[in-house]
């Protein structure tokens, strides 16, 4: 079998060993957020194409974990042992937009996460202040729980 044949079946069977995906649609994972992917073939290698857009870990050979870092896209290659490509894919790093409420107060933004109470969470574009003083008091519950 030729060699893009060959990459072309592996891939397919990729997106089909993850029923999420569809062969024409890139790979989504929620910002702050994790996904399992199950792969056909034992991956030795993975890379994402922009590090700072989503992470990627092989938990065990055919499983592999995609955490969505940053808004955007970027894609995701996986090796085999012998380096051979098991796989390219888009990876697409979406907001889940299900129970967030933004506010804007002239030019600075807040974010709360309202399913069932309210309660401040920090997004990518909020205030620099307001992910400060979010971040600082979550840092206090911690260390107060101690």
């Amino acid at each position: 079998m030729p060699l893009n044949a060959r990459l072309a079946a592996i891939a397919v069977s990729l997106l089909m060993a993850t029923p999420a995906l569809a062969e024409t649609a890139p790979v989504s994972v929620n910002v702050n957020m994790a996904r399992i992917l199950r792969i056909s073939a034992p991956a030795a290698t993975v890379i994402i194409g922009n590090p700072g857009i989503a992470d990627v870990t092989i938990q065990d050979p055919q499983t592999l974990v995609l955490t969505g870092k940053s808004y955007g896209q970027t894609n995701l290659i996986v090796l085999d042992g012998a380096g051979s490509p098991i796989a390219d894919t888009m990876v697409e790093v979406v907001q889940d937009q299900a129970g967030l409420v933004t506010v804007y107060m002239g030019t600075s933004r807040t974010s709360l996460a309202c399913e069932p109470v309210c309660q401040p969470i920090i997004m990518l574009g909020d205030d620099a202040a307001y992910s400060s003083d979010t971040i600082g008091a979550s840092k206090s519950i911690e260390s107060a729980a101690r």
